[in-house]
């Protein structure tokens, strides 16, 4: 290995993190499938139906959400609405809360005594097929529509000038221009949505009712059973997409490079289309914040659906029950995982961007393998590979699980950003005597600046809201806020767990305008040298 100074030991830290974060623990699980007990599973009915339930809701759910997302994209890039910062923020506002979330939001309003329900009467049963659906159509529509509508916003207008001087129509321009500039995107964001929904249990545990699906299942046996064998087999069959997801994208990554914008669109003036538009923003928008709101209702009632008399009692009630405690948990947790994880997943991208070798290439296969594995399965992993050492039951290990299980996206942010800048750098560096630390120092780190702060972001934000990686490890002294829900719901203090749902999403609100006012101080502070800087 060619020595390069410091970045010597960042390899081995990295090598030996993966190794004992990510690959021994997935081995040793998956060597539990040798167990009869684990081979059993796959001749139940329990599991045959939830699997098609699974398959099922995962597959119309992906539907929904993909031509939401391919809706709303062209809302913003192809209409003269007014407010598209505003609606664009709406849209990935369900990204702020736990996936349990979701689905008391449902309840608070379509349940049997849901708002919605009787203000205008309703009569259907929201829990089921169609309930998991809906709130599994909430919980990834946001994923879904940052991956169209970041490719969308940047596509070429030349080809569609040309279509239309060749008198090719509209609808014709859509299939034969737009659906190929978005093939590689779309097969994205099919696969990751599907893969979202059909390893989450959030939203299923609470509006399932009696349709079970694979990660339920997985939850009811190893949390309430302790039947770990049980959780291994179904593991392994969660672990079946992601891995499926991840080959394709990567197969099909050559194929959908995409090109610089030359001409951006002039949209012409249509009131029909804009009035279409502005149609289209306000029913999703409301659809999204209509189960966000209902916790700002319950959060203040006296007893919800009984008294809807506003008081602030709840808050109190909330804190005698330790919320404030667990509020502090997930703030240390989602701290340490933003800070430890953003400086592992820079220094990664920055050897995998800009040191060649095998152990980048080698690196970068690893780094961007974590995003195969769900996060219950993970989360099952570390329970039998960490049980009996002197991290489990202790925020370390919840820190490291988060760190393996959010780490992929940070690092191709940071894969991403440091890759556009000049690669002849660190050669033309060596010639003038200035070392890799030095420019990673004083070029590097100030150019990639706002991907830094995005990074510390993402880790933040995600580990506020997750439940899935922690579910099987958190213990009642270090539970992180989210896993709270379940536990208030169970009790009937429904009330109290809407309003902890409210906390979290207000606590990522104000992550995300902090992040806000430090990005315009950086880039202040970085003009502000340059222009002190001599010519």
């Amino acid at each position: 290995m060619k020595r390069l100074g410091g970045f010597t030991v960042t390899r081995v830290v990295l090598a030996l993190f993966f190794l004992f974060a990510a690959v021994l623990p997935l081995l040793g699980m998956f060597a539990n499938l040798a167990s009869p007990d684990a081979r059993a599973v796959f001749g139940t009915e329990q599991f045959t139906a939830a699997c098609l339930n699974s398959i099922g809701v995962a597959l119309t759910s992906t539907v929904i959400s993909l031509t939401l997302a391919l809706v709303m994209a062209w809302v913003l890039c192809r209409t003269n609405i007014r407010g598209k910062g505003v609606v664009a923020v709406v849209m990935t506002l369900p990204m702020l809360i736990p996936s349990l979330a979701h689905g008391m939001g449902l309840v608070f309003l379509l349940g049997s005594n849901g708002i919605l329900t009787n203000l205008f009467g309703l009569n259907f049963s929201l829990y089921g097929f169609w309930g998991i659906v809906l709130g599994s159509v909430l919980y990834s529509f946001p994923s879904a529509f940052l991956l169209v509508h970041d490719v969308l916003k940047y596509e070429d207008a030349s080809a569609y000038e040309a279509a239309d001087i060749l008198g090719i129509p509209k609808l014709n321009q859509f299939f034969r221009i737009t659906l190929p500039y978005l093939r590689k995107p779309l097969i994205s964001a099919v696969f990751a949505t599907f893969t979202l929904v059909v390893t989450d249990y959030g939203v299923p545990l609470i509006v399932g009712g009696k349709t079970l699906t694979l990660p339920v299942l997985m939850y009811q046996e190893v949390v309430g059973l302790l039947n770990f064998d049980t959780g291994v087999a179904i593991g392994f069959v969660l672990l079946i997409p992601a891995v499926i997801a991840f080959l394709v994208d990567v197969l099909n990554a050559d194929r959908g490079k995409l090109t610089f914008v030359s001409r951006s669109f002039d949209l012409a003036k249509s009131k029909l289309r804009d009035a279409v538009g502005y149609v289209v923003s306000a029913v999703v928008s409301v659809a999204i914040l209509l189960p966000l709101g209902s916790f700002a209702i319950v959060s203040f009632v006296r007893k919800y659906p009984i008294d809807l008399t506003f008081t602030l009692n709840n808050i109190g009630r909330s804190l005698n029950l330790n919320v404030g405690e667990y509020w502090l948990n997930s703030i240390a947790i989602a701290f340490a995982v933003a800070a430890i994880g953003t400086v592992l997943a820079y220094f990664a991208g920055y050897i995998t961007a800009r040191v060649k070798g095998r152990f980048a290439k080698a690196l970068h296969l690893v780094c961007i393998t974590t995003l195969a594995i769900p996060g219950i399965v993970l989360g099952l992993s570390y329970v039998l590979f960490f049980k009996g050492s002197v991290i489990y039951g202790t925020f370390a290990i919840l820190i490291l699980v988060n760190l393996v299980h959010f780490f992929a996206s940070p690092y191709l942010m940071a894969y991403n950003s440091l890759g556009k800048v000049n690669e002849n750098l660190e050669a033309v560096g060596s010639t003038l005597g200035v070392g890799r630390v030095s420019i990673l120092r004083d070029v590097l780190v100030p150019q990639t600046a706002d991907t830094i702060i995005e990074m510390f972001a993402y880790f933040f934000v995600n580990c506020m809201v997750t439940i899935s990686a922690i579910a099987f490890l958190a213990t009642t002294l270090d539970m992180p806020l989210a896993l709270l829900i379940t536990d208030l719901d169970a009790q009937r203090l429904t009330e109290c767990a809407a309003f902890v749902s409210l906390v979290i999403l207000i606590t990522n609100i104000a992550l995300k305008l902090v992040v806000v006012g430090v990005k315009k101080f950086v880039r202040y502070k970085l003009e502000y040298g340059a222009r002190k800087r001599p010519a």
